[in-house]
Parts: C-alpha cells; sequence; structure tokens
C-alpha cells in the first residue's frame, strides 16, 4: 500500500469513528486534492444528508482557495460558521493534509455539525434571561454549495456584494476588482468559468484576460 492509500484509508477510519462519535447531526467530508478531476473531488463523507452531498460530489469554496494558494501558508481552520442553501446553520472545521514532503495539501478533512436546533435553544434561553436582545453571532456564514456551478453563482455574487453594486452598473475598476476577487478566490480553476464570468460582466474574454492581467501586475507590485 503507497502512502496516499495509506493516508486516504487512515483519514475514512477517524471519519467513521467521529461521526459515530458525534451522531447524525455531524457530516464528516473528505475532498481528494490529488484527483485529476476536481468536479468529483469527494472521496468520502458520513451524513451527507446535513449538506446533501454525497460520494462524487464537486468542490466547496474552501478547496478552490486551497488549490489557488501557496501550502506553506495554508493553516486548519477551526470552529467557524457555513451555511446550506437550506438555511441550516453549520459550525466547520478544515484539516489541510499535507503530502509526505509537506509542499502540496492532498487532502481536506472537513467536519460540519448542524447547530441550527441548538441556536434555536440558545436564542430561546438568551431571551428568557436577557434584558435586551442579543445579536446571535457577529459572524457571517460561508455557503456550503453542491456543485461547481452554484459554487461559481455563490462567487459571483460575493464579487457583486464586494464591489456594492451590480454588475451591468460596474465601471471598468469596478470590474477590475470584482475579477481580482474571482481570481483569488479560485473561480477561474473551475471549468468554462470564464465563458460565464465574462458573460456576467458583460465582456469580452479577452477583455477578462485582460483585467486578470491587470490584477497580476498589480499583486507584483506593477501598475
Amino acid at each position: 500500500m503507497n502512502a496516499i492509500s495509506y493516508t486516504l484509508d487512515l483519514l475514512k477510519q477517524i471519519a467513521d469513528g467521529l461521526a459515530r462519535q458525534f451522531g447524525i447531526d455531524c457530516e464528516i467530508v473528505i475532498h481528494d486534492l490529488t484527483k485529476p478531476e476536481l468536479e468529483h473531488c469527494i472521496v468520502h463523507i458520513n451524513n451527507g444528508h446535513v449538506t446533501n452531498r454525497q460520494e462524487g460530489g464537486g468542490p466547496s469554496k474552501v478547496v478552490l482557495q486551497t488549490i489557488h494558494k501557496d501550502a506553506a501558508q495554508l493553516k486548519d481552520r477551526l470552529g467557524y460558521l457555513t451555511r446550506t442553501p437550506e438555511g441550516k446553520i453549520l459550525k466547520s472545521s478544515t484539516f489541510y493534509i499535507r503530502s509526505q514532503d509537506g509542499t502540496a495539501i492532498d487532502y481536506l478533512f472537513s467536519i460540519n455539525y448542524d447547530i441550527s436546533g441548538l441556536m434555536t435553544i440558545d436564542r430561546s434561553i438568551k431571551a428568557f434571561i436577557d434584558t435586551e436582545p442579543q445579536p446571535l453571532t457577529g459572524q457571517k456564514p460561508e455557503q456550503i454549495v453542491n456543485n461547481v456551478n452554484d459554487l461559481l453563482d455563490n462567487l459571483l455574487e460575493q464579487s457583486v456584494a464586494l464591489v456594492g453594486k451590480p454588475a451591468a452598473l460596474m465601471n471598468k475598476d469596478e470590474k477590475v476588482t470584482a475579477i481580482r476577487f474571482l481570481n483569488d478566490a479560485g473561480a477561474f480553476l473551475i471549468t468554462k468559468s470564464g465563458d460565464k464570468i465574462s458573460r456576467y460582466f458583460g465582456i469580452s474574454k479577452f477583455t477578462l484576460y485582460n483585467y486578470i492581467d491587470v490584477n497580476s501586475r498589480k499583486a507584483d507590485g506593477g501598475t
């Protein structure tokens, strides 16, 4: 058994144990970043009903970000909030499983615990004991999507929210800013994303790639 197979088998063993320990509200997902087919990178999942995903499913936002970034700069993310399209609120943690030499991320090991019911109880208790209504949390949950098309749509919505106006009303600099966000988020790793993004912003693919070049020059300290 090679090292990669051993690591994956070990991760599956841990996933099964955690899912059994914490019950049906605890989803465990393993993304295989060594697979050439990014659209089918989920290789193991427990309690997939939490986010309505299954084995063979596509990447999440964090997968694209992982591939797009330097592995040496990545640190495990613990206890952040996410949400499903159905409105479930999840407490999530993501662990970066590195290759033997540490230069790449081979797997993402993610835990998503549905805390929607617990938050309802928490809100009821606070309403009873607090003298004034208190905000539930200052964190804005990240959305978990079920396929790459939904993921790209979600990233486009975030780029518009970043600029603060619809794509049709953006000037050139604002479109460059939005496209920089998409590039940094790994949106262009999605197959045929360039076609959809250029249509969304009402520009040609030639212009789109010029905007990406502008962002690259800025990142390198140029003008």
